[in-house]
């Protein structure tokens, strides 16, 4: 009785120690996986304005009557963030623009852009609090970066030039934008590519 007592503790200690090599062996395999599959950033889809070129200039009517100018020289980047009512990633990405806008408020102004009806957009703009960033509806400032999907962000920097653009999904994707113009390179990826080859 008592051997099989013992027998039975010694065959769930090896059962625990064997688990615990299995999950270390898993968890060593997950960070070896997250290494390999380096973050992306956003990507790049218009092909009309590449980064480093000289970003078009606009002075376009928000929807609550001021004007606002994009594109030229200025003392902050310029982060249009092109959106529609409809778009629900749009929705869930509000939040974030909000707060890396507050985090560098002396460095980035954020700009929102889209088109259709204005009362549909009042109204996105009063549910969501958008009253205190420019919003503008303008078909022509989308043709201008070949904006085909939504969300799209444009980073315009100080020098009025395209600092960085792409499909903005989540966070990581508009913090990419971001980056790159810190980086001085016009993606994340061809930081990392250059990164690579040397």
């Amino acid at each position: 009785m008592i051997s099989a007592l013992v027998i039975s503790i010694i065959v769930s200690w090896i059962s625990i120690i064997a688990m615990a090599i299995v999950v270390f062996a898993l968890a060593r395999q997950i960070g070896v996986l997250h290494e390999r599959i380096k973050p992306v950033g956003a990507l790049s889809l218009g092909e009309a304005v590449k980064a480093g070129d000289i970003a078009p200039q606009f002075d376009l009517d928000t929807i609550s009557g001021d004007t606002v100018s994009v594109g030229g020289t200025r003392e902050q980047s310029t982060l249009l963030f092109f959106l529609s009512s409809t778009c629900p990633v749009c929705k869930t990405l509000l939040p974030v623009l909000k707060d890396i806008q507050k985090q560098e408020q002396a460095t980035l102004r954020l700009i929102f852009a889209s088109d259709g009806p204005v009362s549909e957009h009042l109204s996105f703009v009063a549910e969501h609090e958008l009253g205190a960033f420019p919003y503008i509806l303008s078909l022509e400032l989308g043709m201008a970066y070949q904006v085909s999907k939504l969300p799209y962000g444009v980073l315009i920097n100080p020098q009025g030039k395209v600092a960085a653009h792409g499909l903005i999904n989540n966070r990581e994707h508009l913090e990419s934008l971001l980056e790159a113009e810190a980086l001085g390179v016009g993606t994340v990826q061809e930081y990392k590519t250059k990164a690579t080859s040397i």
